[in-house]
């Protein structure tokens, strides 16, 4: 926990930029990770509770991959990997780092590396790590609910976690504790539509992936660009994703960028030459949103068109350069998928149902569908008359 890799934790926002909607959104993934570490601590007590082996080295194992899990992360991570450090996802880079790790301690993370790649014999500590029930979710939802102030997200995970139990290797759920399980579901899917997935929120990520975008053409151009030296190097290198990481002075360099080597650059890009890279940067510094139309069926082709129109007029840039300004993207929201993996209930019969199959309160069905939105986000001065 003391070294540097996961200290740096403390400098990413859990959230990124949904302050810009809830201001006391500020909390970071040093706190989430904490979290999942206490939560699984409790897993494990209780699992052993009910007779579950788990021995001493397993129990580390759980601890350390729970704790590193998302030791990948970068700044603004999910805006991070559509933009400069393409190719490859935080749980790849966070299972490099591991790697690493483990050189340094000399063997110390083997266990906890075969539970994180589930790979590991007793799949159920996998699950406690990475699955539709672990106790990542369990944090951060009840964290991002608290911290954002979105009541709908509070779940109670002291329940949830006394009503798990072990069976033939599966981590499953005793039946009276499936009310517990609607609410977690129901809660996400509330949560994405409310915290994660706010169409203004949505608004600022895509500013920022786009300013990320820009400075990345410009960076490899050789345009000169005020960035911290980690910055700079994912700027101004050509490689992309696991070619780039997977080399240790690449990781390395990696490990030094935070929030605050974006947010200082974007201060500083607000005075570029660079029209689109400046303009980009002064709204968002100063939280000028663009403005954002959510809707359940695709734009009509004619109206986006309309609007790039307008801002090329308007701004005087070209038609390519409008890609910059006005964004259309696809979102989707699935609460609960049980072709990935299924939440099991424990019947008093001793029968195995999925959550869709034992709930009587919830249609989960309805929940676990993939629902699919559009957004479209563009300067407010665009708007149509």
């Amino acid at each position: 926990m003391e070294h540097p890799w996961f200290q740096r934790l403390r400098r990413i926002r859990q959230l990124g930029l949904t302050e810009y909607v809830y201001p006391s959104a500020t909390h970071t993934r040093f706190q989430h990770a904490l979290g999942c570490l206490f939560l699984m601590k409790q897993a494990i007590i209780l699992l052993r509770g009910k007779g579950v082996e788990i021995t001493r080295g397993e129990e580390q194992g759980a601890w350390l991959a729970i704790l590193l899990h998302d030791i990948g992360h970068g700044p603004y991570s999910h805006t991070l990997e559509r933009s400069i450090v393409t190719g490859i996802t935080h749980e790849e880079i966070s299972l490099l780092f591991m790697e690493r790790l483990n050189n340094q301690f000399n063997g110390a993370l083997d266990v906890a590396i075969r539970i994180f790649t589930d790979t590991y014999p007793k799949q159920f500590l996998h699950q406690l790590v990475a699955s539709q029930l672990d106790m990542d979710r369990l944090d951060y939802l009840s964290r991002d609910s608290f911290f954002t102030g979105v009541a709908e997200g509070v779940i109670n995970t002291d329940r949830i976690i006394n009503m798990l139990t072990v069976v033939d290797d599966e981590l499953v759920v005793e039946e009276k504790g499936i009310y517990s399980i609607e609410k977690f579901i129901l809660a996400r899917r509330l949560m994405y539509w409310q915290v994660y997935l706010h169409k203004t929120v949505l608004a600022a990520d895509v500013m920022l992936s786009n300013i990320l975008r820009r400075s990345k053409i410009l960076g490899e151009q050789g345009v000169e660009l005020f960035a911290t030296p980690p910055l700079k190097r994912f700027l101004q290198d050509p490689v992309k994703g696991r070619e780039m990481l997977c080399r240790e002075e690449c990781l390395e360099t990696f490990s030094q960028l935070d929030d605050f080597d974006i947010f200082a650059a974007l201060k500083v890009w607000s005075a570029h030459p660079d029209s689109i890279l400046s303009f980009l940067s002064h709204r968002l510094v100063n939280r000028h949103l663009f403005r954002a139309e959510l809707r359940n069926k695709p734009f009509d082709p004619v109206y986006v068109a309309s609007i790039r129109e307008a801002a090329a007029r308007t701004f005087g840039i070209t038609e390519e350069e409008t890609e910059y300004i006005v964004t259309e993207e696809a979102v989707s929201n699935n609460a609960y998928n049980p072709d990935h993996d299924r939440i099991n209930i424990r019947t008093r019969e001793g029968e195995l149902l999925d959550v869709s199959e034992a709930s009587e309160q919830l249609n989960i069905s309805i929940l676990s569908t993939r629902t699919q939105k559009y957004l479209l986000s563009y300067p407010k001065e665009l708007m149509p008359r």
